[in-house]
């Protein structure tokens, strides 16, 4: 990444005023996160880019249009998709959410035995029950972090079959279940250096600007609002 590249540059990012058409008229009016890290939030600074994390940027964005917003945060580092449900699943019906965002399996998939079959229970077990009360989810396809230069590489072939087979079983369930599904394991940028952190398992402040566009344009895309094809498909056009 160029070292003069700023979220305000970057191609990936959003543009000036793209949030505030995307998410015109929104109907949602309580967000709610379950997950692991990547739903809590923990990513690296990067100079440039705001050290906002990826869920918070996506309720600053909503409440931009609905300043009433309710956001409840339950993320919590280090958990498994079994605990994300065990521990979030009800408090997270509890706030009675129209918006879920549900992200967690990552710390399964970097287990050699991660068992993709009982993480799709698991998330779709969470998923059921927020569709059911009546909440639009989201599901997430990770970037693919074995491509951080902090991963050893004798550990980055494994990591990186794992979190592919995790986002192809995650996109499968969002077909089946009908969640607004946002696909970052190929987004063009996973294997460009600038999107992790130094601990190997996390993202950058970068990674986070570049999932809550991608996110804000899928959730724009459910609203029916136009959606500029040229900045999605090859991150060019932005001002």
């Amino acid at each position: 990444m160029p070292s003069t590249l700023t979220e305000a540059t970057d191609p990936w990012c959003l543009r000036p005023g793209e949030s505030a058409a995307l998410l015109r008229d929104h109907p949602w009016r309580r967000f709610v996160v379950l997950g692991d890290s990547v739903a809590e939030g923990l990513c690296e600074p990067v100079p440039g880019y705001p050290d906002v994390q990826w869920a918070d940027r996506i309720a600053a964005e909503l409440r931009a249009v609905r300043p009433e917003l309710a956001y409840l945060n339950l993320g919590l580092r280090g958990l498994r998709a079994h605990q994300v449900r065990a521990t979030q699943l009800v408090p997270a019906l509890e706030f009675r959410p129209d918006l879920a965002l549900v992200v967690c399996g990552g710390n399964d998939a970097f287990r050699p035995a991660y068992d993709a079959d009982a993480v799709d229970a698991e998330l779709a077990a969470m998923v059921e029950a927020l569709r059911a009360a009546g909440a639009d989810v989201i599901t997430v396809g990770m970037f693919d972090v074995s491509h951080s230069p902090a991963v050893p590489e004798p550990l980055r072939a494994g990591i990186g079959e794992r979190m592919r087979r995790l986002a192809k079983h995650t996109r499968a369930l969002a077909d089946r279940l009908g969640t607004l599904h946002v696909h970052l394991t190929d987004h063009p940028l996973t294997a460009d250096p600038s999107l992790y952190s130094s601990d190997g398992r996390h993202g950058s402040a970068r990674s986070d600007a570049v999932a809550a566009a991608e996110t804000l344009r899928i959730l724009g895309t459910h609203l029916g609002q136009p959606i500029d094809q040229e900045v999605r498909v090859t991150g060019t056009g932005a001002s």
